[in-house]
């Protein structure tokens, strides 16, 4: 074990930034020096101090604990938005390899009607329907990036189908729902996981872009896209809350895509090995 994580320093690195990540949103209770919800009126945009690590806000409320909640927030609106968009979108693509015809065709024609909306637009339409939350943001989130996985997970599926071990199973009477999880499934394991690392990346930003819209988590609850949108408003007068929420975002999206990058480069063998 030792010696893979000496191998693979990048991998190392980038599990190392997200897990430090990771464990604050989780241990934002032990971690964070004030509540995130008090409002401390005299104390109102302020700089970096003992007191205040990053500032206060413009209602005085703790810049480091607000971004500590924040990362929970955004951390959890997408985790549940890409688990969902994989279920759904692998379990179509899986199956739209394994049967392919006429239910092949309607699956990936209504992919395709999804792929035809902007990102945004298809999200802001969702969320205009279920009313913005941040539940309804992961909603909308999971329904933009099912096509992108069911049309990923379709091709190695497909040439996985044609495969002799898989022809072999067919033949000796194995059900299809066995063939699916025991040979197909365990076979593009490995994309579904660097697309997933990928996938919360960009899901972050896009979980951030609604929030600062004011479609994702509502106030009071903190969200580092709704602390950018409400710092911009006193970038003269104090631009910490909107600064340390941006490099929180920014940080928060590099880690899973330098995660993703890694594990792409680790588990794919065309790619093993190469400087």
């Amino acid at each position: 074990m030792i010696a893979f994580f000496r191998q693979n320093k990048l991998l190392t690195f980038a599990a190392v930034f997200v897990a430090i990540q990771v464990l604050l949103a989780i241990f934002a209770p032990i971690v964070s020096p004030h509540d995130p919800f008090v409002q401390v009126m005299v104390q109102r945009m302020k700089g970096p101090n003992a007191l205040n690590w990053l500032g206060t806000d413009q209602l005085g409320r703790d810049v480091f604990a607000r971004i500590l909640y924040g990362y929970r927030t955004s951390l959890l609106t997408c985790l549940a938005a890409v688990v969902m968009a994989l279920l759904a979108g692998g379990s179509l693509g899986m199956l739209a390899a394994y049967y392919r015809g006429w239910f092949d065709r309607i699956v990936m024609r209504f992919m395709d009607v999804l792929f035809a909306f902007p990102i945004m637009l298809l999200a802001i339409a969702v969320i205009a329907v279920l009313g913005p939350n941040m539940w309804s943001a992961a909603i909308a989130i999971a329904i933009v990036y099912t096509p992108i996985f069911a049309r990923l997970l379709r091709g190695p599926a497909l040439v996985i189908c044609e495969s002799e071990y898989v022809l072999g199973a067919k033949a000796i009477g194995a059900g299809d729902m066995r063939i699916i999880f025991l040979h197909l499934l365990p076979n593009i394991a490995s994309v579904a996981l660097v697309q997933t690392s990928l996938l919360l990346s960009a899901a972050i930003l896009v979980e951030a872009s609604l929030s600062f819209l004011g479609l994702g988590a509502q106030p009071p609850v903190p969200s580092l896209g709704l602390m950018l949108s409400e710092g911009r408003n006193f970038l003269l007068l104090s631009p910490w809350p909107a600064v340390f929420a941006g490099f929180a975002i920014l940080f928060l999206s590099f880690g899973f895509n330098l995660l993703g990058d890694a594990l792409r480069d680790t588990l794919d063998p065309r790619l093993r090995g190469r400087d």
